[in-house]
């Protein structure tokens, strides 16, 4: 056939996780082929980077890009109106964060800029190109087929197949392996704004959370005065949308008073977009001659935006990997069931965190004014990108489950702490 093509690697999706995993194993002498369904730069949502990034963009050689196209980040902010304060969490000031700033980029420049990285890398990238089929024998044969914008028709038989598909889960949704996880199973409303009140002093820079009674906002500053603002919201509240998109944004806005103050002049610079069905994982990550990388594996609620970080260090713990894999069968094996206990540990971290964002003590710890024993720099340190932390007994997330656990029984009891630092106020009174 003409449109028959064979390569080592075929990686399906060219976002940062199959851009990371092209990249290096292409600098690693591998023959990569790369499909991605869109012509790049194209929209994105998920422009908070992380401070554990930044060794990898020194690893991929676009560090100095990245600080080029970002507006730096201190840290994080954290506004609940319900207790009437505002707590800050710079990364210079955790002791369990070896790396102290991250940045904010616009997705469609930082996405495009990593894609044309693994060209430059030896990669062979194809845009516009969507997969149509894709089978896998349990032999470990694999063929892949694609159609092109003209509609030219391709096979593939690659000798391994990353699926970086992104949401789209190509081969989880295909072999029937995708389940909702549905404890948080939230949705978001987001877009582009200007005209949104910018913070200032030390708090310039940062991403804001603003909590609210059904869910969180983000706002993320971008270069030329730009505001990413979402919502993210549980299922119950989102059941109360209606098909007017922009009306069911502008009551979730009302509900926030510290939000509403921030957007009473916004303006958008596009429609607004919403995801469903928000957070999901494949119950098998890697199989004979393929892996999963980022979102087309598992996607949980983007808290302190984590989506980036995970797809890239997944990409890069998979490319390990498969290059393993080409040289020494038995070792490569070993390496994805490393990769594979090493990716349910971080979503297992995020997903317990994420599944009481929502309760009335978690926020009490978030934004008291005393961090008793450093628990909350610990959890903040697997926030920002520590999510692969071993489980130990005296781990920041044990001694944090620990803490929280013990306040919990007291909140059973009618007691809690008080958000504005340690003392104790009754639920009854």
């Amino acid at each position: 056939m003409r449109n028959h093509h064979e390569c080592d690697v075929l990686v399906v999706g060219g976002g940062p996780a199959g851009s990371t995993v092209a990249s290096l194993l292409a600098e690693k002498g591998k023959h990569v082929i790369v499909l991605e369904k869109e012509r790049f730069p194209r929209f994105h949502i998920g422009e908070s980077l992380l401070p554990l990034n930044l060794p990898l963009f020194d690893r991929l050689g676009v560090a100095e890009d990245i600080k080029r196209i970002g507006i730096y980040k201190p840290g994080a902010e954290v506004i609940s109106d319900a207790h009437e304060r505002a707590t800050t969490f710079l990364f210079a000031n955790n002791p369990y964060l070896p790396i102290k700033h991250s940045y904010h980029v616009r997705r469609a420049e930082f996405d495009k800029l990593l894609l044309d990285n693994s060209r430059r890398l030896g990669a062979i990238v194809s845009e516009e190109v969507r997969v149509t089929e894709v089978e896998v024998s349990d032999e470990g044969r694999i063929t892949v087929g694609a159609r092109d914008a003209g509609g030219n028709s391709s096979l593939f038989a690659p000798r391994f197949l990353v699926d970086a598909s992104g949401r789209d889960t190509l081969i989880a949704s295909r072999l029937g392996l995708k389940r909702i996880d549905k404890r948080n199973n939230t949705a978001a409303v987001f877009g582009h704004f200007r005209n949104v009140v910018r913070r200032g002093g030390d708090v310039e820079g940062m991403i804001t959370m603003h909590l609210f009674e059904h869910g969180w906002f983000w706002m993320i500053p971008l270069p030329d005065d730009v505001m990413s603002v979402g919502v993210v919201g549980t299922r119950a509240f989102f059941r109360t949308r209606t098909s007017d998109l922009e009306g069911f944004f502008a009551r979730a806005i009302a509900m926030s008073p510290s939000v509403a103050v921030r957007m009473a002049s916004a303006k958008p610079i596009g429609p607004l977009a919403a995801a469903a069905n928000y957070s999901y994982r494949s119950q098998r990550i890697a199989g004979n001659g393929y892996l999963l990388v980022g979102d087309a594996f598992a996607f949980v609620d983007p808290l302190f935006s984590s989506g980036v970080m995970m797809a890239m260090s997944s990409a890069a713990f998979a490319a390990e990997a498969v290059d393993a894999w080409f040289g020494d069968r038995r070792r490569g094996e070993r390496l994805m069931r490393a990769y594979d206990r090493k990716a349910q540990r971080g979503l297992n971290a995020l997903s317990w965190l994420i599944h009481r964002i929502n309760t009335p003590l978690l926020r009490d710890i978030f934004m008291a004014s005393i961090d008793l024993f450093e628990i909350r720099n610990g959890l903040l340190a697997i926030l920002a990108g520590d999510f692969y932390e071993t489980s130990w007994l005296f781990s920041p997330l044990r001694r944090f489950q620990l803490v929280y656990g013990v306040l919990y029984l007291l909140s059973q009891v009618g007691l809690r702490p008080h958000g504005r630092g340690l003392a104790w106020r009754s639920l009854r009174g």
